[in-house]
């Protein structure tokens, strides 16, 4: 990196930036109810209030401009006024729209001052209020940002940047018509989308739609391959900008997802110059954003994988790969057309969505699969004359929790977004907001702890039935007694019991029959937009939640500790390898529980210290894809250097891990996450 973007790498890696930052006053929820705004209204007019309040500062030497300097974004609903509306309604997370993928690419090609056009004319033609009142939105959100562009074009020429003054009088009022004048524009766009109020906005297939900025300027001459790499360098650098003040259940997850690699709808790969320079620019800056995603197949070349060994070597915990040979054809069967399949995203984590068509919400429940075994040892077991017969109350156990979960969602309502849907398809067009849905409204539900209930039912199978090594009423008696007092049971079910992720075909199996049968319990299903339930193998941060609620179980897990993270082996998997980890994993159909959800392995960083173990890394990964495998995320960890960090949190301000879906700096996690991270496996 340059020394211009070195300055600007060490103020925000310094967090000195923050400095800027300050709070103001503006309670506009009770003005707001004394006028009786409708809620898009609120919104509109909050978002106008916020980007005029903002005051136009620039970093040294920076050539990509926008910096939050406001902390907080005040209420639009009163507390009484919003505890009436969750009285009436389900309400996801925290009511706004969240965790898509914003269609980019065409508003970076149009400009916003097209868009706000089509607003105006909208506003002009429509009957329905309605429709006027989200025409009128759209097109006052607009001038927010182009006002906000126009403070910062000034202030910019005042100070003698006429550099990017100059941009900043192109975009986004017109659109992008070079590299750096895109990566300027989408700051400014995903910018407002988080100042509007939603939260995990995605970035999607970046390197599909930035692309042809980046070639037409290397091709004229305009850029050297040098200087556009110190632009995307800066342009990762300002994803970092603002990042702590975006929501999420731990400092980091903030969905800042990007998405490289993958084929288009007709199979050719989009792998490119900009995803290598992608790759290597996240290797180089070492931050948590973007969170790199890699999509690969059976036709990926070595060099791709060789690329994202590197980058998981440097201990961010992604990239995390997707295989398109399961991802999409299990897309394809949940409905998707295949153009829309083949262009799919990952979301915050790693639900897969696809960007511009769909308003999914991929993480709006989680089944407890260690639960519903509890459930059935306490009320079946005793009465069970066989295995196979105990295994129908597990079956009919996951169909109830399916029937009472996606029961239980009804009338959700979603804070409006009308700046969000000048974005999505059909809304410019229709006059409809994207809080009321989209081209694809599917509901995704977690499946927490597959392999802690799978190694539950083989312990039952080999000590209950085929041994009889222990009766029902002792193995319920332990279980509730925490394991106390029943010593030799408890060694027996932790560590001798088998354990998914040791290749076994029993215990393997009986994992995919547990997938099958919630994906089966999901099948036919209909939420209330019209769309369908998908079940998946992510954990969010329910692997520790559900476990904190449960007690013993008999895999000779203790109350209240944690499951895998994701689709993970039990953490007392022991002296098993990564080849017979993913051997066991990679049995199911994976197709069949395609809201996703990666198998998660952590790798001791000696591991990448020589090029052929190295090289193995990408094997490996190469193989799971060849395999059948869905998601895989590594984590190069070195558990000594965790622990000293726990003690020590001010020597290690910037060591990062993978958490779940997300990668975060170790030291700013709470200590149940530290701890769970510590305790995963270390494959050497």
């Amino acid at each position: 990196m340059n020394q211009e973007v070195k300055k600007i790498y060490e103020l925000v890696s310094g967090k000195k930036h923050r400095e800027l930052r300050r709070d103001i006053e503006l309670d506009v929820a009770g003005d707001f109810k004394s006028r009786n705004l409708a809620p898009m209204e609120r919104m509109t007019e909050r978002f106008e209030k916020l980007l005029a309040a903002e005051i136009p500062v620039f970093l040294e030497g920076e050539k990509i401009a926008f910096l939050r300097t406001i902390k907080k974004l005040p209420p639009i609903f009163t507390q009484d006024e919003w505890d009436g509306i969750k009285s009436k309604h389900f309400i996801h997370e925290m009511g706004y729209v969240c965790n898509i993928s914003p269609g980019y690419g065409d508003i970076l090609k149009s400009g916003l001052r097209s868009v706000q056009e089509r607003a105006e004319r909208g506003l002009a033609d429509a009957a329905d209020k309605e429709k006027k009142m989200f025409y009128k939105s759209v097109a006052r959100s607009i001038q927010a940002i182009l006002d906000l562009t126009l403070r910062y074009r000034d202030e910019a020429a005042r100070i003698g940047r006429q550099d990017i003054a100059d941009v900043l009088a192109s975009v986004p009022y017109h659109g992008a018509k070079g590299f750096r004048e895109a990566l300027q524009m989408f700051r400014i766009l995903h910018f407002a989308l988080w100042y509007e109020g939603e939260y995990h906005n995605t970035i999607g297939r970046f390197d599909k739609y930035m692309y042809p900025y980046l070639k037409a300027d290397l091709d004229s001459g305009k850029l050297t391959k040098e200087e556009a790499y110190d632009l995307l360098l800066e342009f990762f650098i300002s994803l970092n900008k603002d990042s702590d003040l975006y929501p999420g259940v731990q400092q980091g997850d903030n969905g800042q997802s990007l998405v490289l690699g993958g084929t288009d709808e007709n199979g050719n790969e989009v792998f490119n110059l900009l995803s290598e320079m992608c790759l290597n620019a996240s290797r180089e800056l070492l931050m948590i954003d973007p969170k790199i995603n890699l999509r690969v197949n059976s036709k990926t070349q070595d060099a791709i994988y060789r690329l994202g060994t590197e980058l998981t070597k440097a201990g961010l915990g992604f990239p995390q790969y997707s295989n398109d040979d399961i991802v999409i054809p299990g897309l394809i069967e949940k409905g998707y057309e295949p153009k829309d399949a083949a262009d799919y995203v990952v979301a915050a984590c790693w639900e897969f969505i696809i960007p511009k068509y769909g308003m999914d919400i991929p993480n709006i429940g989680a089944l407890s699969f260690p639960k519903i075994v509890d459930k059935c040892v306490h009320g079946y077991l005793p009465g069970s004359g066989s295995f196979d017969g105990f295994m129908e109350h597990i079956a009919a156990g996951i169909q109830k929790e399916c029937d009472v979960m996606a029961g239980g969602l009804k009338n959700i309502y979603m804070i409006p977004a009308p700046y969000m849907s000048i974005f999505m398809d059909g809304c410019m067009d229709n006059g409809r907001d994207i809080s009321l849905g989209c081209k694809y409204n599917n509901y995704g539900f977690h499946g927490t702890g597959v392999s802690t209930a799978a190694d539950a039912l083989a312990a039952i199978k080999k000590y209950v039935f085929d041994e009889k090594r222990y009766s029902p009423a002792e193995l319920i008696k332990a279980l509730d007694d925490d394991f106390g007092g029943h010593d030799e049971m408890f060694h027996t079910l932790r560590f001798d019991a088998p354990k998914m992720g040791n290749n076994d075909d029993f215990v393997d199996g009986l994992a995919a029959g547990l997938l099958q049968t919630f994906s089966g319990a999901l099948k036919g299903k209909v939420n209330e937009r019209g769309g369908c339930f998908r079940a998946g193998t992510g954990s969010a941060m329910f692997y520790l939640w559900h476990a904190n609620d449960l007690g013993a179980t008999a895999d000779g897990r203790k109350k209240g500790e944690p499951f895998g993270a994701n689709y993970a082996p039990s953490l007392f998997l022991k002296n098993s390898g990564p080849l017979s980890v993913i051997k066991s994993f990679t049995k199911p159909d994976l197709k069949k529980v395609i809201n996703g959800g990666p198998l998660t392995m952590e790798f001791h960083d000696t591991l990448f210290r020589d090029e052929d173990s190295k090289n193995k890394v990408a094997d490996l990964v190469k193989y799971f894809v060849h395999a059948g495998g869905h998601q895989l995320q590594l984590n190069a960890i070195n558990r000594q250097t965790l622990l000293a960090a726990q003690a020590a949190p001010g020597n290690y301000p910037n060591l990062i891990v993978r958490v779940w879906g997300w990668s975060a700096y170790f030291v700013e996690l709470d200590k149940d996450y530290q701890d769970h991270v510590i305790s995963r496996q270390e494959f050497a």
